[in-house]
């Protein structure tokens, strides 16, 4: 899950797909494209709303995304356009460059929609995001679990 810090949209996407999929069997993870927040824990309005739905994303901390993530995962979640281009400008190969994917398009089929960054707004942003990324975790979920 990859946003641009790393504290609002990915950390709330990596703790809920983390919420619908056995740990055993799945790493899920997030970073950003940017530096800005490394070593950072997400935003506390992420915190809120992801403990509101009984996610604690607070073990969390912020990182970059790497050229060696495409090592480490079959799937790389853009939550937007802008940090889709950031990933794929870091792909090796078309083989890295075909994990990519955004987010949205699990719902809204090949529209490309972005998942807005909710980081200058008010509590009902997040509320907004975290539930358009549940939904798409939903998607995921069932796609990544056995009947």
């Amino acid at each position: 899950m990859v946003c641009l810090g790393n504290i609002c949209r990915s950390p709330l996407a990596e703790g809920i797909l983390k919420s619908k999929l056995p740990k055993d069997k799945f790493y899920i993870d997030s970073a950003g494209t940017s530096n800005y927040h490394i070593g950072d824990l997400p935003d506390n309005r992420s915190i809120k709303i992801a403990k509101e739905f009984d996610i604690d994303i607070t073990n969390q901390r912020g990182r970059q995304f790497s050229t060696n993530d495409f090592d480490k995962f079959d799937i790389i979640y853009a939550m937007d356009n802008s940090n889709f281009k950031n990933i794929i400008r870091l792909a090796r190969n078309s083989e890295d460059e075909q994990k990519v994917k955004l987010i949205m398009n699990e719902i809204y089929k090949n529209q490309n929609f972005d998942v807005p960054d909710p980081y200058t707004g008010g509590i009902e942003g997040f509320k907004n995001v975290f539930m358009m990324l549940d939904e798409a975790c939903d998607i995921i979920a069932k796609k990544l679990l056995p009947i």
